[in-house]
């Protein structure tokens, strides 16, 4: 499960496009501390915001990160059958051949 997040969407979305839009580009600082946030959190959404247009290297975007975790998930899953499969294919083995020792 998710935690909640701690600051709105809107507040991110609108934090990132002052700190885009403003011309020279305002003190992460003290840009923060007029919104209240904390200066690290807007740090992140900016770098964020970089990463899912494509302008940083150094992070997966917003849309790669969800299809990961979705990967991830899946192959947890398959990993799951898979040994579940293994175990019942020793079992019924085992029951179908006589010759073998138990």
């Amino acid at each position: 499960m998710v935690a909640p997040r701690k600051y709105p969407l809107e507040l991110r979305e609108r934090a990132v496009r002052m700190y885009r839009t403003s011309d020279p580009r305002p003190q992460i600082k003290r840009l923060a501390v007029d919104l209240g946030v904390h200066p690290e959190a807007l740090r992140g959404w900016i770098r964020q915001a970089e990463a899912d247009r494509g302008e940083r290297d150094d992070r997966l975007a917003t849309a790669e990160k969800e299809e990961l975790a979705q990967l991830r998930r899946e192959v947890k899953e398959l990993r799951r059958a898979n040994e579940i499969l293994r175990t019942a294919s020793a079992f019924f083995a085992g029951q179908l051949d006589p010759t073998r020792p138990r």
